[in-house]
């Protein structure tokens, strides 16, 4: 098979990225064929009426991919046409196929927990990190961040609220 001109421009880059560094981590430590063996009993197959469904493999690293950068479904399918690393890890070239739409994950998602397997996937990627000495724990991180907002002035006393307190950026709030 060619590769394609985006596949062979990302391939001479000569910085690789913290998110190429990651999916090849991804990569490493995933036990694919575990999680294949998991998924594919309840996966449909090919060979039936209609629309075929995306190769089970494809659609986990999909799954995979989403759930370590926290994306809904339409963020992993506009990541797929950001970004080449992602698309190289979850194995599309779009020179020659279009990417999963986010309804195809949506219902992918759907089967795995109505046949409750993303708990089976999640255990399945622990037992084989906990060989390696590793653990995945799941989590969220919480950020703040500052916005611009106008003075708590627009009340109906038209006062301020004692509680609202202004802050500068790079100078901490004095109380």
């Amino acid at each position: 098979m060619q590769t394609s001109f985006s596949e062979l421009e990302y391939s001479r880059k000569k910085k690789q990225t913290r998110r190429d560094r990651f999916l090849a981590e991804i990569e490493a430590v995933t036990p694919w064929a575990i999680l294949e063996k998991t998924v594919r009993p309840f996966y449909p197959s090919s060979g039936g009426r209609g629309r075929q469904p995306i190769g089970l493999m494809r659609m986990l690293r999909m799954y995979i991919a989403q759930q370590c950068f926290g994306l809904p479904d339409e963020g992993i399918e506009d990541a797929l046409y950001d970004s080449q690393t992602i698309r190289r890890f979850v194995g599309i070239d779009l020179g020659r196929e279009s990417a999963p739409d986010a309804t195809t994950l949506l219902n992918f998602r759907h089967l795995l927990e109505h046949h409750q397997l993303t708990e089976s996937i999640f255990n399945a990627i622990n037992h084989h990190l906990a060989e390696q000495g590793l653990l995945l724990r799941e989590g969220t991180i919480v950020d703040a961040t500052l916005i611009a907002a106008p003075p708590s002035t627009k009340n109906l006393s038209g006062k301020r609220d004692p509680e609202m307190h202004q802050s500068k950026k790079g100078k901490p709030r004095l109380t």
